[in-house]
């Protein structure tokens, strides 16, 4: 094949990372609480602000990177406590979406305010290396968050307590689990997994409040093609999203954020038609 194609399918396993991060971050809170988080991309832009202020205060790229992990860990955790768990009670799951629909415009509208929405560019983690090293270290950086992820749920006391309460939560608090505490650990685990998106195509986007509204669409579709109860569907789902796109940029003439959003459009249309659970998702997706 030639130089050209496996050029573009580097790009596309790098821009296929970020998507596959938000990707995640859906599911994760989708299996926690039984909803679809609409403001996860705008909490993914807070935190690449975030990260974008560090990095131009002297702080390197690697080491802003887990800090603004970190914050947005906590962001998670305060937004499931102050926000989601005040209505969970007594609001239902159409009141719980327009609730992160509300979420959506009002950290878009404050990170407008404090960093107004003029375009700035995100520093390259690797300015002088040659081409598609940028596109490698954000695809490693996917599979090991995904390995880690897949470590603590599969092997370790904490990973057993959360998949008891994404199973049945109201068992799990009969059987003594404070699953209060795991839905909050469950926020601020989708919430760092979404910043990671954010930053590791901030690079190649200009960082603006409105940055992750389109990513957010290409997260949808990877989390449809994969399986919204499905990690491992939803990263590869976003590699899949990733590289369809890019290719039909180069060879189908989709060229432009206009007509490249075709794309996730039809896979969505596609995988519900087809397979409404996902490649990988199971038949019947339980309420977490």
């Amino acid at each position: 094949m030639s130089r050209v194609f496996w050029q573009q399918l580097l790009e596309g396993l790098g821009a296929g990372a970020g998507y596959a991060a938000l990707a995640l971050a859906l599911v994760l809170t989708y299996r926690f609480t039984g909803i679809v988080n609409f403001a996860q991309g705008e909490l993914a832009m807070l935190a690449t602000y975030v990260a974008w202020q560090l990095v131009v205060s002297g702080m390197p790229y690697w080491v802003a990177l887990p800090v603004t992990v970190a914050v947005a860990f906590a962001a998670g955790v305060v937004t499931e406590r102050l926000v989601i768990r005040r209505l969970e009670s007594g609001a239902g799951e159409v009141t719980l979406v327009v609730t992160t629909i509300g979420l959506y415009v009002l950290v878009n509208a404050l990170a407008t305010l404090v960093w107004t929405a003029a375009l700035r560019a995100f520093p390259s983690p690797f300015p002088d290396g040659p081409p598609g090293l940028a596109a490698l270290a954000a695809a490693g950086v996917a599979g090991t968050v995904l390995g880690a992820l897949a470590l603590v749920v599969r092997r370790t006391g904490l990973g057993l307590v959360m998949r008891a309460v994404a199973a049945d939560a109201r068992s799990a608090r009969l059987s003594g689990v404070r699953v209060g505490r795991v839905l909050a650990l469950g926020w601020g685990a989708a919430a760092a997994v979404g910043a990671l998106s954010g930053v590791l195509l901030a690079p190649t986007l200009f960082l603006e409040p409105s940055m992750m509204t389109g990513v957010l669409v290409y997260a949808f579709a990877a989390a449809t093609l994969g399986g919204f109860d499905s990690a491992l569907g939803a990263v590869a789902g976003g590699l899949a999203v990733g590289v369809a796109e890019t290719l039909a940029g180069t060879y189908l003439g989709f060229v432009g954020a206009d007509l490249k959003i075709a794309v996730p459009l039809v896979i969505v249309v596609g995988v519900l038609l087809l397979r409404p659970q996902g490649l990988f998702g199971s038949a019947a997706v339980e309420r977490a």
